[in-house]
């Protein structure tokens, strides 16, 4: 890339330091132009920061900033680079910058940097992704797991995979090259036990998908139930403070209120919702359908229920199926109703807070978080990376078809080498401008 690109690298708003990214062919020389006359980056000790002013087309002082280059390849984006730590006034920072862009630099696009860093072969594609993932994690294992991508373990592991495949292609290619060469019984018993070890493995990689989802998006959990049956009150219960509104008044919540929760390492997004009931007012009746369609769409439910009153209002096990679902049995201190307590459910009270421990504990066992299924795997793959998987795993599966079938071996190749190209495009080893645009274009600006 011959252009030189610059951004606020720093978090929108007011600090007491800001950062500045410079990269390019002319980085350097382009940051020398707002240095004072005399100084130049070049000269400076690289990766060593410098104290120098910065300094309008007139010499007048914009601000005083700690300057550091670095060399490419050895940078970021495997060009050279140059970092301006300012202080972290908004004024502040937009001056330098609209100066390093007088001086010939470009304004930086979203995720450029890193796009650069993937082009000039410093990451791939999925360690380009994790940087976003680790920016963006919410909980220590979402962390944890971003890290792992970000030092190339599914990189690594797809790419093993992709050579995999390349050697059993170079196996079927052989016949291919010599026509008179049958694929023998004992050859074509071999070739297809690698072909479905192989599509073993891209099982392997799939059944992270959800793990990673969650990890990256949360646990939608959806707190259901009818009017005043706690729902606030246990929103405000296991976030430890009072986010949402409590009051006896029926119809209190009407829209959805949404926070996130820390639960042993898994961000779950707790949905509070307006009460479920048949009701002739407008508004509250939006706030109903809203109710449904969060069910509709959630990960977990925890359907909360008036354990001092008698059992009304329920949810279906239509609604409930395919989802993780927990009964909330409520104002246990109020007594336990005698139906409710032939219910497989939770005993809780919100308002003094008690048995809340109880219930995160159920929370934890339904959704298995103490099995060992959660932080154990290398890798937890994302949308994009699931979509490849699934297409090299069908082509796997028709060419173990099409061997067991008898088949000409050049069908057999032509699913190999679909199977080798989606594998590979997981790492960026087959790429199209289309899709590095639509990756990058979700980074923040300055990485």
């Amino acid at each position: 890339m011959d252009t030189t690109i610059a951004a606020i690298a720093s978090a929108p708003g007011m600090g007491a330091v800001g950062l500045i990214r410079v990269s390019g062919p002319e980085a350097m020389a382009c940051v020398s132009r707002c240095l004072p006359e005399g100084r130049k980056v070049e000269e400076f000790a690289e990766r060593y920061a410098t104290l120098t002013r910065i300094v309008d087309g007139d010499g007048a002082v914009i601000d005083e900033a700690l300057v550091t280059s670095f060399r490419g390849p050895r940078s970021y984006t495997g060009e050279d680079s140059v970092e301006i730590a300012c202080h972290g006034g908004v004024l502040v920072m937009r001056r330098v910058l609209e100066r390093l862009l007088e001086c010939g630099v470009e304004a930086a696009q979203p995720g450029e940097f890193s796009q650069r860093a993937f082009m000039n072969g410093k990451m791939d594609l999925t360690q380009a992704e994790a940087v976003m993932d680790l920016i963006s994690a919410q909980t220590d294992l979402a962390m944890r797991a971003a890290h792992e991508q970000l030092q190339g373990r599914l990189g690594n592991q797809t790419e093993a995979l992709r050579s995999e495949l390349l050697g059993i292609a170079a196996h079927v290619e052989a016949f291919i090259d010599f026509p008179e060469e049958d694929i023998d019984t004992d050859t074509g018993v071999e070739l297809s036990k690698r072909l479905l070890q192989a599509a073993a493995g891209v099982d392997r990689l799939l059944q992270t998908a959800e793990q990673g989802r969650v990890l990256r998006e949360g646990l939608r959990t959806v707190i259901f139930g009818a009017p005043n049956a706690g729902k606030s009150s246990l929103l405000n219960g296991l976030l430890g403070y009072e986010r949402a509104i409590v009051s006896d008044i029926e119809g209190t919540t009407r829209d959805t209120v949404e926070e996130v929760l820390n639960l042993k390492g898994i961000p779950v997004r707790l949905i509070d919702t307006a009460g479920v009931r048949h009701t002739e007012d407008v508004i509250e009746q939006q706030g109903v359908d809203r109710t449904r369609a969060q069910v509709e769409t959630a990960d977990l439910i925890l359907e909360v229920v008036d354990g001092s009153q008698p059992p009304a209002l329920r949810l279906s096990e239509e609604e409930i199926a395919g989802r993780h679902h927990v009964l909330v049995i409520n104002k246990s201190d109020l007594g336990v109703y005698a139906a409710w307590q032939a219910e497989q459910g939770v005993a809780v009270s919100c308002l003094p807070g008690q048995n809340l421990d109880d219930l995160v504990a159920a929370i934890a066992h339904e959704i298995s978080l103490g099995a060992g299924e959660w932080g154990g795997h290398a890798v937890a793959i994302n949308a994009r990376h699931q979509a490849c998987l699934k297409r090299a795993r069908q082509s796997l599966l028709a060419a173990e078809q099409t061997l067991s079938a008898g088949e000409g071996a050049e069908f057999i190749s032509m699913d190999l080498r679909e199977a080798m190209d989606a594998v590979g495009e997981i790492a960026g080893r087959i790429d199209t401008e289309e899709l590095l645009g639509e990756i990058f274009g979700s980074f923040c600006i300055g990485k």
